[in-house]
């Protein structure tokens, strides 16, 4: 005999508009507990967009019009994000040793530890999903996200493709 209220859940559940909510969702999810964590060691300021600049940014530094096709927003957008993270001590403005005339934007001790808690952040609540969900279901849950993903690629200007 089938259980037809069960059936319908499931139909119900089914819902294409769904997907791409239950994955922010959980994305929200690791950010924000990501954000409180990193608030209580030393990051009260920092926001989700500061992460995908400061990785654009990168350990060899980058000048601002780079970090802009990085982000995949304006230089002048660039700008404007690099003077907010200059005023929260994450970077900072130097010239480029390979040619003078240019300035790089670097990365602060500062923002260092910001990337550096940030990692051990994201490993904590991976290994957190890793125990709800069964190491072994995680790990095929981001098998096929990346075959979902195109190209495999991971993109930085996702926090200029969410406001612009």
């Amino acid at each position: 005999m089938v259980d037809e209220k069960k059936v319908n859940q499931v139909v119900e559940s089914r819902n294409g508009f769904e997907l791409p909510l239950l994955l922010f969702a959980g994305f929200r999810s690791i950010i924000d507990t990501l954000h409180r964590d990193l608030a209580e060691h030393g990051h009260p300021e920092t926001r989700p967009a500061y992460g995908f600049a400061l990785q654009a940014v990168g350990r060899d530094g980058a000048a601002i019009s780079d970090i802009g096709r990085r982000l995949g927003v304006s230089k002048q957008a660039a700008g404007k994000t690099v003077e907010k993270l200059e005023t929260l001590d994450y970077v900072e403005r130097a010239p480029d040793p390979a040619d003078g005339r240019r300035i790089l934007i670097r990365l602060t001790p500062h923002g260092v530890d910001l990337l550096a808690r940030s990692a051990e952040g994201f490993d904590r609540l991976r290994a957190d999903w890793a125990r709800t969900l069964g190491e072994e279901r995680l790990a095929d849950l981001e098998q096929d996200l990346r075959t979902m993903a195109p190209g495999g690629a991971f993109r930085l200007d996702a926090a200029g493709w969410f406001t612009g």
